[in-house]
């Protein structure tokens, strides 16, 4: 028995691990043809180690025996990410290509409604598949946020910041790591910002109506957020409460 646990936890190491050779290839592909710069490719090459060790402590904390099938696609958004998070970090001190960060933020944002619905009807829904997502989701918008960011200003980093903003305000207030009930207008308005963020990114419209596109984004996220913390307010502290694990 302790045998066959062992053999099923170096798979699910694995099986993440996968993600990083993935990530490994993606950068190859767009290093090729683009002509990729030191710092795409240390900032791609980072962002890959990175997610593989965290993933894998979490993997050895949660004890799951089986990755499933919705975190091999979130696994799959995760190095899409990393390909995007390059493509910007290359692009600090110019232009970025404009067409394949739009492609792969677009197949990323596509994937995203995908794994949470691969969980449900697999019945492989878990609280580390569920973080995971959110993870992915957070630090695409946060690089998005940087892309758009160096057009019309570094106010666009409120939009990436205000989640890691949360987590750093639940360390001082522990009230803040209650569990949320299920929201479809908060999944909508964080589905929306990977859009809105996207679409002022191709900069296919005007500047001013860029500018409006992300505040848009940035009020619907600020209402989101802000309604979240009233509801945690007036809970008054942890409470119990059933906790989703789909994503």
């Amino acid at each position: 028995m302790a045998l066959n646990h062992t053999y099923r936890a170096g798979s699910v190491q694995q099986e993440a691990a996968v993600g990083m050779g993935a990530q490994l290839l993606l950068l190859m592909l767009l290093g090729t043809p683009l002509g990729l710069g030191a710092a795409g490719w240390l900032t791609g090459l980072a962002f890959a180690c990175a997610t593989w060790a965290v993933l894998a402590r979490a993997l050895r904390r949660s004890g799951l025996r089986s990755f499933g099938p919705a975190n091999r696609v979130t696994l799959g958004r995760a190095a899409l990410v990393g390909g995007v998070t390059a493509l910007v970090a290359d692009s600090l001190p110019g232009g970025s290509p404009v067409p394949p960060l739009v492609g792969l933020t677009a197949v990323a944002l596509i994937l995203d409604g995908v794994d949470g619905r691969v969980a449900r009807r697999t019945g492989t829904c878990s609280l580390l598949g569920a973080r995971f997502d959110m993870e992915v989701d957070a630090f695409l918008i946060l690089v998005l946020s940087v892309h758009v960011a160096l057009d019309l200003g570094a106010w666009v980093l409120l939009i990436g910041a205000m989640r890691y903003a949360f987590v750093a305000a639940a360390r001082i207030w522990p009230w803040l790591t209650a569990p949320l009930p299920p929201s479809t207008a908060r999944k909508t308005v964080a589905a929306l910002q990977g859009v809105l963020l996207l679409t002022a990114g191709t900069e296919i419209l005007p500047r001013p109506w860029n500018t409006g596109v992300v505040l848009l984004a940035l009020a619907l996220l600020t209402w989101s957020f802000g309604r979240d913390v009233a509801g945690l307010w007036r809970a008054g502290g942890p409470r119990r409460g059933v906790v989703s694990g789909c994503h």
